[in-house]
């Protein structure tokens, strides 16, 4: 006979993270995307699984028309069509490989 003792605690560990400048948003809102990505809380997004669709069609817009949004590019150089566009295909890969992962945007 023996005894076991066992402590446990739930901890949240990252298993995705990607960072990017918040010079790109004008853009990300032109695409339709800065509230999925920058504001995900206020449209009800607690789940990467939540992302997939609206991140995909902003994607979709982002690709369909680079003129359109290159010229947002922000005018310090920080930032450009070219890193938002691979920040969102970085998140929609990350959605698809977690979908039960908690979104959490840290601003």
């Amino acid at each position: 006979m023996s005894l076991d003792i066992d402590f446990y605690e739930l901890r949240k560990v990252s298993i995705f993270s990607v960072n990017i400048t918040h010079n790109l948003n004008k853009m990300a809102e032109a695409a339709g995307i800065y509230k999925a990505l920058w504001r995900p809380e206020e449209i009800g997004i607690t789940k990467a699984s939540q992302l997939i669709e609206l991140l995909e069609e902003g994607l979709k817009k982002l690709r369909s028309n680079p003129e359109l949004y290159v010229k947002l590019n922000p005018i310090n150089g920080w930032g450009k069509y070219e890193d938002l566009v691979q920040f969102v295909a970085d998140v929609v890969k990350a959605a698809y490989e977690h979908p039960d992962a908690e979104v959490v945007a840290d601003r």
